[in-house]
């Protein structure tokens, strides 16, 4: 298995152009996933680059799948020469996970690129990235920079509408090279925030549609009532009733706002909750719509809450403007397309 880790790792940095004269900060805390950091430092060491060791000692070490549950809130945040080493670093690699962290922001302003690496070697292997990927993102990417409005149905009585503002874009393609730019290996999507209190109408999940972080299947419909960027309404049957719960054991209205939308370009994903990892098959599936509730702090945003829950959907259909971007689960335009 090290021997794979390297492999994989020599070839992903390489995408990364990690090489002399830069200065790589490992980031992990206490024994979680300190394999995949003793690798990182290895190869980029390797590779000709100057790297640092940023691990934190917790008494409380959180998996990923922990953290991903709780996002925004990490021990860096109480370890502030480790995040100045991070700041100063030409690249981070975050086996922590600080997705919709301040840390993380704070890092990207300093100029500092950053590439989240949690999942298991499986999941590394089979979705690794390649720059057919990356062009397939960056071709949604320009529409999506360029439509006022976006919209998405299903036959299921979705019917909701995105007031579309200049909210930063999130492009994931599995690998960075960007200074200031954030990635997560594997990738395969985009998103981006509605204007504030841009985002109206109803959203009907189907039976086979995920929940995440739950990592379940839908059973029964859930409808969502959203109103001037939040929801008003969840209605429905033993899956509502879940997301009801999940939602409320937060105790944070925050957590009923909309956050980013977006739509899946990876064609290696598989539609499935039973995979190790946090889910990033079911968040980067081809051709789904990737709805989403909680923080946005990661598109420039204000709302922190740690409640997140992103809620991949397929069969819908997607339109920037007039333009038809996802017809019930096919994407349309040939740039994005794959034969």
């Amino acid at each position: 298995m090290a021997t794979i880790l390297k492999e994989l790792f020599n070839a992903e940095f390489k995408l990364c152009d990690i090489g002399p004269g830069q200065t790589v900060a490992v980031l992990s805390e206490g024994d979680v996933l300190r394999d995949y950091a003793e690798v990182s430092l290895g190869v980029a060491s390797a590779l000709g680059a100057k790297v640092i060791d940023v691990n934190l000692a917790v008494e409380h070490s959180m998996t990923a799948s922990e953290r991903i549950a709780n996002v925004g809130k990490n021990p860096l945040s109480d370890h502030p020469d480790a995040l100045r080493q991070c700041c100063e670093a030409d690249m981070v690699i975050d086996h922590m996970l600080l997705l919709f962290s301040r840390e993380q922001i704070a890092m990207q302003e300093a100029g500092t690129r950053v590439l989240l690496v949690v999942e298991p070697p499986e999941i590394l292997e089979r979705l690794f990235p390649d720059p057919a990927l990356r062009e397939r993102v960056e071709a949604g990417e320009r529409r999506l920079r360029n439509a006022k409005t976006l919209r998405f149905t299903n036959d299921a009585g979705t019917d909701v509408s995105y007031t579309l503002s200049n909210k930063s874009i999130l492009t994931e393609y599995g690998y960075t090279v960007t200074p200031g730019r954030w990635d997560h290996w594997p990738g395969g999507f985009l998103a981006t925030l509605a204007a504030d209190r841009g985002v109206n109408g109803k959203v009907v999940m189907d039976v086979d549609d995920i929940i995440y972080p739950l990592k379940k299947f839908v059973t029964s419909p859930i409808e969502f009532i959203i109103r001037d960027g939040s929801v008003i309404e969840i209605n429905g049957g033993g899956s509502a009733t879940e997301v009801k719960e999940f939602i409320a054991s937060y105790d944070d209205p925050r957590a009923f706002a909309i956050s980013h939308i977006g739509w899946g370009l990876n064609t290696d994903c598989q539609w499935s909750v039973d995979l190790p990892g946090i889910g990033m098959d079911g968040r980067a599936c081809y051709g789904n719509v990737l709805f989403s509730m909680g923080p946005d702090t990661e598109f420039g945003g204000q709302n922190d809450t740690p409640c997140h829950l992103d809620l991949p959907m397929k069969n819908c259909s997607l339109m920037l403007d007039e333009d038809l971007i996802v017809d019930q689960g096919r994407i349309v335009p040939p740039e994005m397309r794959i034969s």
